[in-house]
């Protein structure tokens, strides 16, 4: 397997290590990896220097011309309004390349101090909702069980408002199967999104996420996507952007994904822990305990250390990485093998199917049958 070792683009900077929430489905603290117990609750002053450092050396020595970095957590905003500003003006200032950053948070803290700060600073906002108030109290809730909709709700009507509306980047939903699929989507289509990430509840072989049972025929979540793909396509205008779905069109047109879980693009990410730990995507962390690990440090390490680690080889190698059920289907272009996170199994790792394949199998045919039907009428 031939390394690729293209440079990183996304740098995850985990500015704070815990959250005001307890999800009952958060891949960060409610699975297989606990590692975030030993870790600081904030970000040091001197770590985010030293992490910006590290970032500039990345990008000097490859040359690039442009990076994203994303604010993350747990909740990010818990690290406060010094923190938040002490990364981003250090990266706008140090790193000789075109800065775009964002910041993922859950919406409880998003006030208008940190709204008028983010504005100041440049920072688009992406906020996790699950639908509407009982389907987002559902899971989302407080430690002592109170549900989060309320708060999260008048955030977004603050974002969504005129003064703030160029700092909106999107919303996050978690798939509920108990939740309708067309409800949930109008619930969030009431925030007047401009786009919308439907994200797949993590899990694996050995730890199935809700509704999957391995093997089964039953595909409970594309059935869930489809109808919402259906409904979505079907407007007489395009009222937002679903990441997921237009990222599937773009691969089956021929294009590459910008995103992880589609296609075979390489991965160009990496996270900085609150510590100043090195790792590699975070959404391992659902897999086994220590799957992201990398055993590397800002402090001592460069981001190009990463790049000559087995396990980023193989997240580089695009179609020779995925496993032989994978190498054999007529969707590995698209379908990627899905997340790699899905695809573990205690027994032989990262070599098997998304735990979502047959999911993702008929999700994948279904859009592109549909696209083709269209582009045969255009004709």
């Amino acid at each position: 397997m031939a390394a690729a070792r293209l440079p990183f683009r996304q740098f995850v900077i985990k500015l704070h290590g815990r959250c005001n929430l307890a999800c009952d489905y958060c891949y960060v603290y409610e699975m297989a990896d606990q590692r975030w117990r030993a870790r600081p609750r904030s970000m040091a002053p001197d770590v985010i220097d030293r992490t910006v450092a590290r970032i500039a050396e990345h990008v000097s020595v490859h040359s690039l011309e442009k990076v994203d970095i994303v604010i993350h957590g747990g909740e990010p905003l818990l690290a406060g309004p010094a923190a938040v500003r002490r990364l981003v003006t250090s990266a706008r200032t140090q790193v000789d390349a075109s800065v775009r950053v964002s910041l993922q948070t859950n919406g409880v803290l998003l006030d208008r101090t940190f709204l008028e700060l983010l504005g100041e600073l440049d920072v688009r906002v992406s906020v996790s909702v699950d639908g509407g108030q009982v389907a987002h109290d559902r899971h989302r809730v407080t430690a002592d069980g109170r549900g989060s909709y309320q708060s999260v709700a008048a955030a977004l009507r603050q974002l969504g408002g005129p003064e703030f509306r160029s700092l909106y980047a999107g919303l996050l939903c978690v798939v509920d199967l108990a939740n309708d699929p067309v409800e949930t989507y109008a619930a969030l289509l009431a925030f007047d999104p401009p786009a919308i990430d439907l994200l797949l509840p993590h899990g694996n072989w050995s730890a199935p996420p809700p509704g999957r049972v391995p093997d089964a025929p039953a595909t409970p979540y594309a059935d869930w996507l489809i109808a919402v793909f259906d409904h979505w396509v079907a407007r007489p205008r395009r009222e937002t952007r679903i990441r997921l779905f237009e990222e599937i069109i773009h691969v089956l047109l021929g294009g590459r994904s910008h995103v992880e879980g589609v296609g075979l693009a390489p991965t160009q990410v990496v996270v900085v822990e609150t510590d100043g730990t090195i790792e590699q995507s975070d959404i391992l962390a659902s897999a086994f305990d220590g799957a992201a690990d990398t055993g590397l440090h800002v402090a001592r390490d460069s981001f190009d250390a990463v790049l000559d680690l087995p396990d980023m080889v193989a997240q580089q190698a695009g179609l020779a990485a995925l496993g032989p059920v994978c190498q054999g289907c007529d969707l590995r272009e698209v379908c990627g093998g899905g997340l790699r996170a899905h695809r573990f199994d205690p027994a032989n790792g990262f070599a098997n199917p998304s735990v979502y394949c047959l999911d993702l199998d008929r999700l994948i045919r279904h859009i592109r049958a549909t696209v083709a039907a269209r582009l045969a009428v255009a004709r």
